[in-house]
């Protein structure tokens, strides 16, 4: 086993663990052996589930749901507190597990934990603003409203970048919304999720909860993830991943009539004008480009630049990609870690070859790093290309550490000039097919209102001097056109976990017809 094995040990996981979780753990099926991409060491083993434990899972599942759905909502919210509790006491402990199975430094590894403390706190005074509204009859006498019930058994597929966050999104929410979850996590890192189910257990039956509202299924995607696709005990799935990925499940969920909460791909750029704090700009970035190794859904894949900055960011930029430190992402120094496989190494050093082969200039870094130091094959450094915005490979997300440098405007260009050409530059920022998120730098006000305006950005989120990565739980999360135009987390995004029901009540003696209609006497 891998170094950690106390923090290991304090969030109960064995060398052997069972990958399935119904109110008892089970797993009977093949093994998993779960690798760190630090060092390429084994972690441990997780008994994935079979298909005739996948259907008692989800039966039991439903089961909690038919009872947790009785239960008032500020209650479910007290129960999502204590969940917040215990997850502030073993903060450090599961973050270390991210660090570790997932390879994200160990500040975003305890950042991506304090994000499921921050959801939970949301989700508790949600439970007591669970509105509807009254609306005006047009029948004298009658009442008109609209009332959110619970919806049923919530199917959550999740990523390997985020493997705890995503989850407690879409279980803080719907657990108050009085739905059960059933989680099926990504086979790159199943132990943090066994580790949270095992935290959830434990709020739950020390609550008297039935602990299958939140249900675990590791296995393989061509088997148990197919059968939670295809079922219709499940009424929502919740599904983080790549747009192909998005694609198929919004094809098999959708002919089901099934509801989907898409979360996928992105291909975010940052313009830079003129008129920005380029301080500020190169710090956003950096991070938004380096930051978990490339690996978010909002990393920085573009940066669209005024060409009379260019050369100048340009060299900011490789100067600081110099300075940053990359290797085991649990020393507080480093701030790049290793890619989570061999196989996303070679997807850039592919992305790398693509791009020049387009005409584009590799203007630093993208090599593969080994010896010692960068032991299990999985480390690079982050790469800076020139390019254009038509280019194959820049239309698509490549989920590694490469960033497209590309240009706008004329470097002759006046100032006013500059200004009338950032509508070149937001045409290059829309014109991919993915949508997730957007920034642009600017002092200049017509410039940033006109990005949010509905000729600016059509990502679903579009921000001013901060970057593209980092969003905060407040807000709703989700991008449009490939990306999936699914909404979790903050805002009203909670409504896509119930089941909406308008209400007439008619407390006069009379039966009048809408819209004036009579019939018979």
């Amino acid at each position: 086993m891998a170094k950690g094995k106390d923090f290991l040990k304090a969030l109960g996981i064995e060398d052997v663990n069972r990958g399935g979780f119904g109110g008892e753990w089970i797993g009977s099926g093949p093994d998993l052996e779960v690798i760190t991409p630090i060092d390429g060491s084994r972690i441990a083993t997780v008994k994935q589930v079979s298909e005739e434990e996948y259907d008692q899972i989800v039966a039991r599942a439903h089961e909690a749901f038919l009872k947790w759905r009785t239960v008032p909502a500020p209650k479910r919210g007290e129960v999502v507190r204590r969940l917040g509790v215990r997850l502030r006491e073993v903060k450090s402990e599961l973050g270390q597990l991210v660090t570790l199975e997932m390879g994200k430094i160990a500040a975003e590894g305890a950042g991506e934990v304090q994000e499921m403390i921050d959801i939970c706190d949301f989700a508790v005074g949600l439970s007591r603003q669970l509105y509807g509204l009254t609306m005006q009859s047009e029948r004298p006498d009658h009442r008109m409203f609209e009332q959110w019930h619970p919806l049923g058994v919530v199917g959550v597929i999740s990523a390997f970048n985020f493997p705890v966050a995503v989850w407690s999104w879409n279980t803080a929410i719907a657990a108050v919304c009085g739905d059960s979850v059933l989680w099926k996590p990504s086979s790159q890192t199943p132990l943090t999720a066994i580790a949270c189910t095992k935290i959830a257990e434990q709020v739950c039956r020390e609550n008297d909860v039935d602990p299958a509202i939140m249900s675990l299924v590791v296995g393989k995607g061509s088997a148990v993830g197919d059968r939670l696709l295809h079922d219709r005990r499940i009424p929502l799935v919740s599904a983080t991943g790549s747009c192909q990925m998005g694609y198929r499940v919004g094809a098999v969920v959708g002919e089901r009539l099934g509801r989907t909460i898409l979360e996928l791909g992105g291909n975010n750029a940052i313009i830079v004008t003129p008129s920005a704090n380029m301080d500020m700009a190169v710090r956003t970035i950096l991070f938004g480009a380096v930051g978990t190794a490339g690996q978010r859904c909002t990393s920085t894949r573009r940066i669209i630049i005024h060409e009379s900055m260019r050369d100048g960011l340009v060299s900011r930029l490789v100067k600081a990609y110099e300075g940053i430190p990359i290797g085991d992402p649990r020393n507080p120094d480093i701030l790049m870690g290793p890619l989570v496989t061999s196989d996303a190494v070679q997807d850039l050093q592919n992305a790398i070859e693509r791009v020049q082969e387009e005409g584009g200039e590799i203007l630093y870094g993208g090599e593969p790093l080994g010896g010692k130091e960068y032991p299990g094959g999985h480390y690079v450094k982050p790469c800076i290309a020139a390019a254009k915005n038509e280019y194959e490979i820049v239309q698509e997300e490549t989920f590694a550490p490469i960033l497209y440098i590309i240009g706008y405007g004329k470097k002759s260009s006046s100032a006013q000039q500059a200004v009338d050409e950032v509508e070149e530059a937001i045409a290059l920022h829309n014109g991919v097919p993915q949508g997730l998120s957007s920034a642009i730098f600017t002092e200049h006000l017509r410039e940033a209102e006109l990005f949010l305006s509905q000729r600016g950005s059509d990502c679903g989120i579009a921000n001013v001097n901060i970057g593209t990565s980092g969003a905060e739980i407040g807000g709703a999360f989700g991008g449009e056109k490939e990306t999936g135009g699914g909404r979790e987390s903050g805002s009203d995004a909670w409504k896509a976990y119930m089941r909406r029901q308008t209400n007439t009540v008619n407390w006069s003696t009379e039966l009048p017809l809408a819209q004036g209609i009579t019939f018979g006497e």
